[in-house]
């Protein structure tokens, strides 16, 4: 897992990427990418934390306080997984603007497969959404 950017905030956040399955790490650092190129464009977000929550990479914005936590993960179900809060609206506003695009588990998940594409698309107005659901 050489030539990561950005590098992890922490040798924890590293080891949990690491853990992952081989299959699905491409489609998570992916998505890790995506998630800090939108906090970098978004207006009012500022700098990214990256952590563990529940033992999965979380990305906060602990000084704007502008957004709410996202958490990447492989579910149950298989693949790989861009979670949400899930006492926000983030997810139920995003199926309903693309409700054949994605799979979804409730209120907290975007579903994705090992090899889908992370397009600069549909995904980046979900983080960006997150990212500034406070404002």
């Amino acid at each position: 897992m050489d030539r990561i950017y950005p590098p992890f905030q922490t040798p924890d956040v590293q080891a949990a990427f690491a853990a992952f399955p081989k299959t699905a790490r491409p489609g998570l650092l992916a998505l890790r990418r995506l998630i800090f190129d939108v906090a970098e464009e978004a207006q009012g977000v500022g700098p990214l934390a990256e952590t563990l929550k529940w033992g999965q990479p979380a990305y906060l914005t602990p000084v704007t306080k502008s957004g709410s936590t996202l958490r990447l993960g492989t579910p149950k179900s298989g693949g790989i997984a861009l979670y949400a809060h899930c006492q926000t609206t983030l997810i139920s506003d995003f199926r309903s603007a693309f409700p054949e695009t994605f799979a979804y588990e409730g209120n907290r998940a975007v579903l994705l497969a090992e090899d889908a594409p992370i397009s600069d698309g549909p995904l980046r107005l979900l983080i960006a959404a997150a990212l500034t659901y406070h404002l």
